[in-house]
């Protein structure tokens, strides 16, 4: 039977394990770290199941150029703006705003179990803490954000409640995940033989999924997980 491009919840927690130990190993003097947070048992989870989600806080992403937040504003909400945005990409996570003002962002990785694949949530906020608006966000996304989300069909930007802090955050949709995971990842042997694949489905999806966000798997990363030739 062919793996249809979908993670149980334990395999879920096996694969963000396995990228904790990765990212450490090829991210350890660049903090902050991607790290597993116990959450409080849900009555529908199997009690051998522990539950939780990945997190990276307080992070800076690659900010675009202003040519490219032209682009970006095109598409854009008109919304109160708090900061504008400068340029340079020089690292796995990095991001700089106009006048002084640093953007930060969290970002979790949640497991969602009607699409049984990973979602990543993220929220921005200022300096002082007040959380940026949609508008706000794509001008700090890198230039390919907008057209990448424009022409896909696998993803797009939309506001949720967070499945474990019940506040609202901003989301990736999975629909379509499964099937370019499916793609992505090479199934031509049995689902036994695979658990080096699922170990590696974190570090796959990311690959992909981070480009929307700014957020960068280091190429040693995707080397030794095969998800680069």
């Amino acid at each position: 039977m062919n793996w249809d491009g979908t993670l149980s919840s334990s395999e879920f927690r096996i694969a963000a394990l396995a990228f904790i130990e990765k990212w450490n190993r090829f991210i350890s003097t660049s903090p902050p770290q991607w790290s597993w947070a116990l959450s409080p048992k849900r009555p529908w989870i199997a009690a051998h199941e522990a539950e939780g989600y990945l997190l990276l806080e307080n992070v800076f992403l690659p900010g675009s150029s202003e040519e490219d937040h032209d682009q970006v504003n095109d598409r854009g909400k008109q919304e109160p703006s708090c900061s504008g945005q400068d340029d340079t990409i020089d690292s796995t996570i990095l991001v700089q705003s106009h006048h002084d003002e640093m953007h930060r962002y969290d970002f979790h990785i949640v497991y969602s179990m009607s699409y049984k694949v990973p979602v990543l949530y993220f929220r921005g906020y200022c300096s002082d803490g007040q959380p940026l608006v949609l508008n706000d966000i794509e001008k700090d996304l890198p230039g390919n954000s907008a057209k990448l989300l424009m022409e896909s069909k696998w993803t797009f930007i939309t506001q949720e409640e967070h499945p474990y802090l019940n506040r609202p955050w901003y989301t990736l949709h999975p629909c379509g995940t499964s099937e370019w995971m499916k793609l992505l990842i090479s199934t031509d042997a049995s689902r036994d033989k695979h658990q080096v694949e699922f170990e590696n489905y974190l570090v796959s999806w990311l690959s992909v999924v981070g480009q929307v966000v700014g957020l960068r798997i280091p190429f040693e990363m995707l080397k030794d997980s095969g998800s680069c030739s």
